[in-house]
């Protein structure tokens, strides 16, 4: 179905879940990615691609993720997803501050 004539966000969007699910963030990241170059308004797409993003390792991208999701989500007033990707925001926020190193 990929590159298909059925080939859409949501087929990424649902193909990036399953990877999620079965413990591939890698390539989650990537159809998260794909999806969100088709409709870049997919909220629950940049909030499940902060979540990849953090399974895989990578932090800082998922704060990225999570910041310019919640610019979407609230530009567009998904409120609960704004909400939910505030917090995840503050919590890598917060363990950004704790990792820091003193100068």
């Amino acid at each position: 179905m990929l590159d298909g004539p059925h080939d859409g966000p949501l087929l990424r969007f649902g193909l990036a879940n399953a990877y999620l699910q079965a413990g591939q963030p890698a390539e989650a990241v990537k159809h998260y990615r794909d999806c969100l170059q088709r409709d870049s308004l997919f909220s629950a797409a940049w909030k499940q691609l902060g979540k990849a993003l953090l399974a895989d390792g990578r932090p800082e991208e998922a704060l990225g993720a999570y910041r310019q999701g919640h610019q979407v989500a609230t530009d567009k007033g998904d409120i609960q997803a704004a909400r939910e990707m505030a917090v995840f925001i503050r919590r890598l926020e917060k363990a950004g501050e704790a990792n820091a190193t003193p100068e």
